[in-house]
């Protein structure tokens, strides 16, 4: 059974994928994170989440209670994605906007707006390599605001990943099998611009 922990909705059950294969965040380790996130930032009031590699939506729904403004889901599986919806529905969180797209597929995308809280929590065999350009693109496409807090959960007998120039590790924290970097955005490194729309060839025919 996984629940939410705190906040307005805390003690609310949220369903799970059937049969697919996710690894969701424990109770344990969802109190510790959300503990630590807000005595360092002083709350989740107001801010915009992006939380990647969604699954059910737990920590990013776990944000919503505890007093995020607005969340972005991103979950390349469809089933699972509507799954995230439904359990915000459920619960009686939102606002809340689900992607059902490859992460590395929207991140190589300028946002609407950039975030102040990233979420992420591949799956475990998700390559450093995966890993590491999933971070960079998050600098490079302006997806995190300046100060942006970053927690990225990983094996804990997986190696530290390799940061991009823009993102600067706080603090690791093990628990168990997990391990939990907290990453800070430095804003070093200028976003990309979005591209131009190409001009409609038809234009010359009117």
């Amino acid at each position: 059974m996984t629940r939410l922990v705190g906040g307005s909705a805390g003690g609310r059950r949220l369903r799970t994928p059937a049969g697919a294969a996710t690894r969701p965040t424990t109770d344990r380790v969802r109190e510790a994170l959300f503990s630590s996130l807000e005595s360092s930032l002083g709350g989740l009031g107001g801010l915009r989440v992006l939380d990647l590699y969604a699954g059910s939506g737990a920590l990013g729904l776990e944000a919503l209670s505890r007093g995020a403004a607005a969340l972005t889901a991103v979950e390349h599986d469809r089933r699972t994605a509507r799954l995230v919806e439904a359990n915000a529905r459920d619960v009686g969180l939102g606002p809340v906007e689900v992607v059902a797209r490859p992460v590395d597929r929207v991140l190589a995308t300028a946002p609407r707006a950039a975030y102040d809280l990233v979420l992420a929590d591949p799956p475990y065999d998700v390559t450093e390599a995966e890993v590491s350009r999933v971070l960079a693109l998050l600098v490079e496409h302006g997806w995190v605001a300046p100060d942006a807090t970053v927690v990225l959960e990983r094996s804990a007998r997986s190696p530290e990943p390799a940061w991009p120039t823009g993102l600067e590790p706080e603090r690791r924290r093990a628990y168990g099998e997990t391990a939990l970097w907290y990453v800070r955005a430095t804003s070093l490194v200028e976003p990309v611009e979005p591209a131009e729309p190409a001009p409609d060839p038809r234009e010359d025919d009117r």
